[in-house]
């Protein structure tokens, strides 16, 4: 799975991962979360609707927590049932970032809930694409969505919760992304390879 702040670059990134890992004759399928399923899709739009302000952030971790589910029953599971290599943007990390840290819910909070509602809490590998909170606002071209219009200072507080949690887990690994595309991604590919080799 791809993580990081807003405007890190993931999306980009998956899609050059995703032609790298097929060029090796691996079938490879794409998720996002939120998101991803007809179901997941309805909450993305619930979340990120800059019209639902009052929401708050238990909330979010449930609605966060529903689409995941819904993603691994109907996605994610049948895709590693057929051997496929899946990349996500964005997974359980995102929550524990934005919601635990930046939002102050409480990290371990968020782990019993994702404990009790996912077949699979965790990834094999989190790939954090890390950059400053400005540098990943200023990249996002369209109006900003409810969760990247928190502000500066909420993101930087995601961006240290992102860079904690990859500090105590021995399954993430932190790229910086604020350079040149090909760079980053010439980069996360050595980073894939070096794991796979163990």
């Amino acid at each position: 799975m791809l993580d990081g702040p807003d405007g890190s670059g993931k999306s980009t990134q998956i899609k050059i991962l995703k032609e790298v890992i097929e060029n090796h004759g691996v079938g490879v399928t794409i998720v996002r979360d939120p998101g991803g399923t007809a179901i997941g899709d309805k909450i993305r739009e619930i979340l990120l609707d800059n019209a639902h302000g009052e929401m708050g952030v238990a909330c979010e971790v449930l609605l966060y927590m529903a689409s995941r589910a819904q993603l691994w029953a109907e996605k994610i599971a049948p895709a590693l049932a057929e051997g496929r290599c899946v990349l996500g943007d964005r997974w359980l990390s995102s929550t524990l970032a934005y919601q635990g840290v930046a939002g102050k819910i409480g990290q371990e909070r968020i782990e019993q809930i994702a404990t009790a509602a996912l077949e699979q809490v965790w990834p094999d590998l989190t790939v954090i694409l890390d950059l400053p909170a400005e540098t990943g606002l200023r990249r996002i071209e369209r109006g900003l969505d409810r969760m990247e219009g928190k502000g500066v200072a909420f993101h930087q507080k995601v961006r240290e919760g992102y860079l904690a949690l990859a500090a105590n887990r021995a399954d993430f690994r932190v790229l910086e992304a604020s350079g040149d595309v090909k760079i980053v991604a010439a980069k996360l590919v050595k980073v894939i390879e070096d794991y796979v080799a163990g």
